[in-house]
């Protein structure tokens, strides 16, 4: 599988472009990927959303509307990209520019994006709505920020609960093969296999 990654915003979140047969796929939007985009010629053919926590989402409306692409998220993801105030009301002095979704996304066995065949893992715990995107015949899975090469998601935002999190990678994702290379939410690259034996947080 060909991808480009790209890190934006004050949180340093990674962006995954894919190159799938029927076109690009973006997986997830934070601050600054509208521009890396145009700036690399890029034009993402599907937006699918990880999750809705704010550094994530920033530029999911900037992207839809300068390239035309499809959205997908989770159910619960779709309150957080399409109400402006959403986030105010937890507390937090964010504001979304508001996007809607094109189709929603739950966890399946099966489905085919941009010419690539997907598995869809639904992981709560760091955020409602996790999803995490395997293509078993690339071995490689966009984790969003559910497991990061020795650590796991944080789990004291609204809608975080640790030990559901760590239910969630011990029986899904760690029973997926050690040969996975996982693509997280933040810092670099990993494998089941690596997490799996040295991970603090979550061990087999």
């Amino acid at each position: 599988m060909v991808y480009e990654t790209f890190c934006g915003g004050i949180f340093e979140t990674n962006c995954y472009l894919v190159h799938g047969s029927d076109g690009p796929i973006l997986f997830d939007a934070p601050d600054g990927a509208c521009a890396w985009l145009e700036l690399r010629h890029l034009a993402p053919k599907l937006l699918l959303l990880t999750h809705g926590h704010f550094d994530h989402i920033p530029d999911v409306a900037k992207i839809k509307r300068r390239f035309g692409c499809e959205v997908g998220c989770h159910p619960a993801t779709v309150p957080m990209i399409s109400d402006r105030d959403f986030f105010r009301r937890y507390g937090f002095d964010l504001e979304v520019e508001p996007a809607e979704p094109d189709f929603l996304i739950e966890a399946t066995p099966a489905r085919a994006f941009g010419g690539l065949d997907f598995e869809v893992l639904e992981v709560p715990g760091h955020c409602v709505g996790s999803l995490c995107f395997l293509c078993r015949s690339e071995k490689i899975l966009v984790g969003g920020d559910v497991l990061f090469a020795g650590g796991v998601g944080r789990w004291d935002l609204p809608g975080g609960d640790g030990e559901l999190l760590c239910q969630g990678i011990k029986n899904k994702l760690y029973t997926l093969g050690d040969d996975i290379t996982v693509l997280p939410g933040h810092g670099p690259v990993t494998t089941i296999g690596s997490e799996r034996q040295t991970n603090p947080f979550v061990r087999s």
